[in-house]
Formats: structure tokens, sequence, C-alpha cells
């Protein structure tokens, strides 16, 4: 997540990508993190498989756009139901992330494919929207607002959210970040990586774990998944969370389960990261 400034004795250096991406690094052997946090818990289930993983913030997919564009007065006069509109016309220059490199942007096919379905009168919209050179990393998807390179950007909550950036609410039937809905709406859609590994659709869900336990990896791991800066910069944070998969060490079930204000703390924070401290390794 980029800005990741835990308030503990650890010093952390950031390295931001795509979380397919940084699935792909680690399985590579490219990388080998203390802490690694994905956007998506599938990741976790293939390639890195580690014994335990917490579920620690969820999210929802928006539209963000800039309100002084012509584009952007366009999209902000459809509002929530009719936002597609005025991208199928051509008035809006649109960015998104790659499919094949971040859950983000296979969350987006996720959400137009959902969106087809629940407007009467919308139909195939990732043929109509979307084109090759709408693509950005993910780390710089809503900076092009202030190049001017595009009016509107399918984007998580959290990224218009901490920027200020205006952004439109979607139902939550296409949203991704409803519960009640996983079954019949978002598991009904699947993507495919170029791995062959194949993510189907649910409730986003941001998964982290301690891959090399130490005291210094823990103190990190409390402050990165419980800190307060989740729900400051938009991440949705439910009650059970986090939720723990697996064989989770006492010590890491001791840190998190301490009461709130006896955290370490994240002042600022983001989305899928890696940070180097002299005693430990975190890839996020």
């Amino acid at each position: 997540m980029n800005g990741l400034e835990p308030a503990v004795d650890v010093p952390v250096e950031s390295e931001a990508h795509g979380s397919a991406t940084v699935a792909r690094l680690i399985d590579e052997g490219q990388r080998d993190p203390d802490i690694v946090s994905v956007a998506d818990v599938a990741l976790f289930d293939d390639p890195l498989s580690p014994s335990w993983h917490s579920v620690f913030a969820s999210n929802s997919v928006v539209i963000a756009y800039n309100p002084n564009t012509d584009g952007g007065e366009r999209l902000a006069a459809a509002g929530p139901e009719r936002w597609y509109e005025p991208m199928a016309d051509g008035d809006v220059t649109v960015g998104r992330t790659d499919p094949d490199q971040d859950p983000l942007g296979y969350r987006t096919l996720f959400m137009l494919e959902l969106a087809s379905r629940y407007y009467d009168d919308a139909s195939n919209l990732s043929e109509q929207l979307l084109q090759r050179n709408q693509i950005y990393p993910e780390t710089s998807l809503l900076s092009q607002f202030e190049t001017g390179s595009i009016d509107a950007a399918i984007a998580y909550r959290n990224m218009a959210a901490e920027r200020e950036y205006e952004y439109i609410e979607l139902p939550d039937q296409i949203n991704l970040s409803n519960p009640q809905y996983e079954e019949e709406w978002y598991s009904t859609t699947s993507y495919t990586l170029p791995t062959g590994q194949e993510i189907q659709g649910g409730v986003i869900s941001y998964g982290s774990t301690i891959r090399h336990v130490s005291d210094a990896a823990v103190s990190v791991f409390d402050a990165h998944t419980t800190g307060n800066y989740l729900q400051e910069h938009g991440f949705l944070v439910r009650e059970q969370f986090p939720a723990y998969t697996g064989e989770v060490p006492q010590r890491v079930r001791q840190a998190t389960d301490r009461p709130t204000e006896n955290r370490s703390r994240l002042d600022r924070g983001t989305e899928a990261a890696s940070s180097t401290g002299s005693d430990s390794t975190v890839l996020i």
C-alpha cells in the first residue's frame, strides 16, 4: 500500500506492484519477503499457498472522475444509474488496470459483466467500453487525472477517497463489496490469469501473512492489518476483521487481538506493496 508508514520501530521501504505480479515475483523466487499482502485472497490459494493468512479489509469498485473536464461533467450528470452511457458514446476517456497484473483489473471486468446484467438497457459493456490503450499501472492510474490524460477511472473506493477525487458509488449488486450478493451475483463471474489460474468473482478481500516470523515482522503486520488508517483511507472494515484462515502463530494472534488503543498504528496507507526493514522484509 502506498505511503505505508507504521508507527513501529522498524524501517519500512515500500515497493508497489499489482497483487498478481507480487504473487508471481514471490513464486518465481525473485522476492523473499517476511510479510506479503495481496488485494485478493484467491492469490493465497495459488500460487503462494501460505499455511495461514489474515483477511483484514474490503473495498468497493467505483467510477472516479475529474469534474473539471467535459467527460467528467457528463459522468457526474449520468450518475450511478446511467454512468455507462457517456462512456459508450465515446464522450469520456477512461483508465483501468491490467487484469493480468492485478485484481482491480479483473474486478473491472467482473463489474462490467455484472453491470450488463443489472441495467435493463445495457449489454456487453466490456465490448462497448474497453480498449487496450486504457490500461495503466495501478500505482499511477489516478495520477492520470492530474496530467489530463483521462476523464475517469474504474478504481477502488479507497483510491478515490484518500485522494479526495469525486467518484460514483455503484449499486451493491455490481461493486463487489456486499457479501449479500456474493453467491447470486459476484460468483457468476470469473477470469483466467496467464498462469492458467481461474479467479472466481467474490467480495473484495485483502489478505496478509507473515512468511518469516520475527518480532519486527509481527509489529509491522499488526499495524498493517489492524491500523485505523484502513477506515480513514476509504477501506471497508467489518466487525469480524481481522479474520484468520489456517494455523496462525500464537504470537500473531496475541498481537492483533490486543485492544485497539494498544495496537501499533499506521498513520497513512493504501493498496498492495513491499517493505524492507533492517530486521525484516515486508512485501505488501
